[in-house]
């Protein structure tokens, strides 16, 4: 695997692919669609760059990595911030110790040039500048413009891309020219208990069976009551745990002590109560609420002048007035 390209008299550094090594266990669906979006049926098809969506741990990336494998290509990642630049996307000038410029390739750069596969890992944490010059990557012309090196960047044919993007509010909006570009949508949700308790033993197969049934059944009531607890979470808490039962000392704690001061201190202690964490979470977002309009920061609901004043009740209190009368 050559370390380094020149396109156009211009001398490109070649980056490393990503080394991990990670199973993915159940939601096969979203696996082979994934495959899909990559494959190409006829020598005019182009492949699909889709975006994987889901809330944080959930396992987009994992998915991505499972979905390399499957090609057998190798997989370059790039996570994205909201200060990305463009050259950080593309090629970055570095000055080296004889005092020259030397052309670093991005994780996507990279990735074109060998065809391989790149993930945009948190894509909706990126600025429009930055997707803006993605744009012609990501449809039929295929390439970038690298203004700081000078040069264009045919993607290879096997090159294939995805991007990432979690479900919160910390993130850019992604202007439609760019999603109309990032097609389709693949939704991943929450494994089912037999896949999280797979998962579990997969990154923690050390772990005995009544810890892992504690973890698991906080995450599955979590699920359920659409809560935001992944199962990255789940792997956090138990990991730490099982070091908090291992450490041991003068005073060493239960199982069940071990994994509850692990759940507070990792998701904090409103995770103790996921029943009330989830009724708090309902009244924050409106519940049974009636929504206020401006109106109602001035007027009364009975004052003639308030947006949705009805002067039928008033009608009706005039003929009731006069009935009696």
């Amino acid at each position: 695997m050559t370390d380094q390209v020149e396109i156009d008299g211009i001398t490109l550094h070649l980056g490393k692919p990503d080394a991990s090594e990670n199973q993915w266990i159940g939601q096969r669906e979203v696996l082979r669609q994934l495959l899909a979006c990559w494959l190409v049926v006829d020598e005019r098809d182009l492949p699909l760059a889709p975006r994987l969506v889901g809330s944080p741990g959930i396992g987009k990336t994992t998915l991505a990595i499972a979905g390399a494998a499957a090609r057998e290509q190798d997989l370059y990642i790039y996570q994205c911030t909201a200060d990305t630049r463009p050259e950080d996307l593309l090629v970055t000038p570095v000055i080296s110790d004889q005092g020259r410029i030397r052309y670093h390739a991005s994780p996507l750069v990279t990735a074109m040039i060998r065809g391989g596969i790149c993930l945009l890992d948190e894509g909706n944490r990126m600025n429009e500048k930055s997707w803006a010059s993605l744009a012609p990557l990501l449809d039929h012309r295929r390439y970038v413009e690298s203004i700081v090196a000078g040069v264009t960047i045919p993607a290879h044919a096997d090159f294939r891309c995805a991007v990432t993007m979690n479900e919160d509010e910390s993130t850019f909006e992604v202007p439609d020219y760019i999603l109309s570009r990032l097609q389709p949508t693949l939704t991943l949700g929450h494994p089912e208990r037999h896949d999280e308790m797979a998962i579990l033993k997969y990154h923690l197969p050390f772990a005995d069976e009544d810890i892992l049934n504690l973890t698991v059944e906080f995450l599955q009531e979590a699920h359920g009551l659409k809560l935001d607890f992944s199962t990255r979470d789940g792997i956090n808490v138990l990991r730490y745990a099982l070091k908090r039962l291992a450490s041991g000392g003068d005073h060493p704690l239960s199982r069940d002590q071990a994994w509850r001061e692990s759940l507070e201190r990792c998701l904090g202690e409103e995770a103790l109560d996921l029943q009330n964490l989830a009724e708090r979470k309902n009244q924050t977002l409106g519940g049974n609420v009636v929504s206020m309009g401006l109106g109602d920061f001035f007027f009364t609901p009975d004052d003639p002048l308030h947006p949705d004043y009805d002067d039928d009740e008033d009608d009706d209190d005039d003929l009731d007035d006069d009935d009696q009368d």
